[in-house]
Order: structure tokens, then sequence, then C-alpha cells
């Protein structure tokens, strides 16, 4: 047996239209939220992951290239005779050879 109560009728009319409206007010804070901090980090200028990686993986090569180079350097010093003078003089080295006494 179902009765007909207006106040009954009346109260979940008010929880389910506060129900609603706190969903709707839920949502709204969200995409303001949302908005806000969207906004917050691209002033911040972040990098884009893709972009960190790249850049990252250019500097390990340059890295290892250096080393390779070094090596090879060592190498080819090691090969020179003691009596040649050095290639990359210290700047203290290279005033006292352009002047003269």
């Amino acid at each position: 047996m179902q009765t007909d109560n207006r106040i009954l009728d009346g109260l979940a009319k008010v929880f389910t239209d506060a129900a609603g409206a706190a969903q709707s007010v839920r949502n709204e804070m969200d995409t303001f939220v949302r908005h806000r901090l969207e906004k917050l980090v691209a002033d911040m200028d972040f990098v884009p992951r893709e972009e960190f990686d790249a850049v990252k993986a250019m500097a390990a090569k340059a890295r290892g290239e250096n080393e390779r180079l070094e090596a090879r350097i060592a190498a080819l010093e090691a090969k020179l005779p003691k009596s040649l003078p050095q290639a990359n003089p210290t700047p203290d080295e290279s005033k006292s050879r352009t002047s003269t006494p």
C-alpha cells in the first residue's frame, strides 16, 4: 500500500535537488581548480617530458663523445716525444714566450 504524503514527497524532491546542486557545485569547483592549476603550470614554464628526455639523451651522447675524444687526445699525447713544447700553454707560459727579455 502506497500513501500520498505531500510532506515526504516534498522532502524527497528537496534532497534530490540538493544532491544535484551539490554535484553541480563540485563539477564547477573541479573545473575551476583544474584551470587554475593548468595556468599555474603554464606560468612556471615547465618543459614537456618528451623534450626533457630528448635533451637528456643528447647530453648523454655528448658526454660519451667527450670521454672518447679525451681518451683519443691522451693516446695521441702519449705518442708525442717529451721534448716538444705543449700544444696548449697556460696563460703564464704564453706571456713568457711572446715577451722579449
